[in-house]
């Protein structure tokens, strides 16, 4: 069953889902001029993400137990 979601959060979701990334990483590729495409955002505030921080790794971005949900749900792969 299909969630009514904005697509790039999918997008976002799925890349993350892919492999743990770093927090650095994560603004400096989907980085916006633009302040209403707060894609990473609006994914960390819906849940389907989190940030944590790790020792010699800084903070590092991953999908939680709902971002892996909602991927299922949408018929994303999950990594």
């Amino acid at each position: 069953m299909s969630t009514n979601v904005d697509p790039l959060v999918l997008d976002f979701v799925e890349w993350v889902a892919r492999a743990p990334r770093r927090h650095a990483e994560v603004i400096e590729t989907w980085r916006t001029s633009c302040p209403r495409l707060t894609i990473w955002e609006d994914a960390a505030d819906a849940g389907y993400v989190t940030r944590t921080a790790i020792g010699g790794a800084g903070l590092v971005v991953a999908v939680t137990a709902a971002g892996a949900q909602l991927l299922r749900d949408n018929g994303r792969c999950i990594g």
